[in-house]
């Protein structure tokens, strides 16, 4: 019974051993070194410029049958002179207002019918419109990009129209927010030379102040082919984008003079950083009432200065 009951052990022994060493074999196959897991792979693009000086970058994903489209413009709010701030983001809404073959508007509602998206966004150093589109309609969104940089439409009373949006848009976001220009005051107290501390979308009294031969001039200045680049991605035949892109954008102008790049630098601060107190108005709900009325109240907060 003894010599029963030690050989059972002993086959349970080897039995856990056996499965133990299959487990430790099946997870050294199955080893990946951290690194060659998480490194991601080359990115492959093409990138050529057209005689007009339209940069083009291009990068194939065959994975969904989408193409996306960005068209850059190399003009922010620093490239705004004194007095006329609020430009380079005025015209994200200008873009948006028809040209030669397309009316107002329509560039979204083709887009959207078709199954697509597109927007545009302005920060300090770039404008820029993008589109999202099965990859079919590639074509298309190449065709209304290049008609808007060719032809856009700039008359006098799109102009003011917009100039009162961006103003109320301002009114929203801005002026009429708890803490909104709390990021105008850290960047006019981090930069005192350099345009980075003028705010993006602009001042009230430079968007009162622009007419329209400020606005033919802006863009006359900075939106033509050398100073913009096109990057489309995602699944498309290279030599037929390639001649679509050369078809569409290569007939535009290259534009008179070159671009002013003069950005005043920034110099070393020596200043020591304080804290200033700021008081705005809030509003809160009145306690123990069922009529949803509001009191002015008064909210404190602290920048740096």
């Amino acid at each position: 019974m003894t010599t029963l009951v030690a050989r059972l052990v002993s086959l349970s022994r080897r039995r856990v051993i056996a499965a133990l060493g299959a487990a430790l074999v099946a997870a050294a196959a199955l080893y990946v070194p951290l690194a060659a897991a998480v490194a991601p792979p080359k990115l492959q693009f093409e990138r050529f410029t057209l005689p007009n000086g339209l940069t083009v970058v291009l990068h194939t994903d065959r994975s969904t049958p989408i193409a996306h489209v960005q068209l850059w413009y190399h003009v922010g709010s620093k490239n705004e002179r004194p007095g006329r701030t609020g430009f380079a983001h005025l015209f994200e809404h200008m873009m948006f207002k028809g040209s030669k073959n397309v009316e107002p508007e329509q560039h979204t509602s083709i887009v959207s019918s078709v199954g697509g998206r597109a927007n545009a966004y302005t920060n300090e150093d770039a404008t820029v419109y993008w589109n999202t589109v099965p990859s079919q309609y590639l074509p298309l969104v190449l065709w209304m990009e290049a008609d808007r940089l060719g032809s856009l439409r700039i008359d006098e009373q799109t102009f003011i129209n917009e100039r009162e949006v961006v103003k109320e848009e301002r009114r929203m976001r801005v002026d009429n927010q708890p803490f909104g220009n709390l990021n105008e005051l850290l960047y006019k107290a981090a930069f005192t030379t350099h345009p980075y501390k003028n705010p993006v979308i602009g001042s009230m009294a430079d968007l009162d102040a622009a007419t329209i031969d400020d606005v033919r001039a802006f863009f006359n200045t900075f939106y033509i082919p050398a100073n913009a680049t096109v990057v489309i991605a995602g699944d498309f035949d290279v030599a037929e984008t390639k001649d679509l892109v050369t078809r569409y954008f290569g007939r535009i102008p290259a534009g008179a003079g070159k671009v002013p790049r003069e950005i005043t630098p920034e110099p070393v601060q020596e200043k020591t950083a304080g804290w200033q107190q700021y008081s705005v108005p809030a509003y809160q709900r009145r306690q123990g009432t069922d009529n949803g009325s509001t009191k002015n109240s008064e909210a404190s907060f602290e920048v740096i200065a």
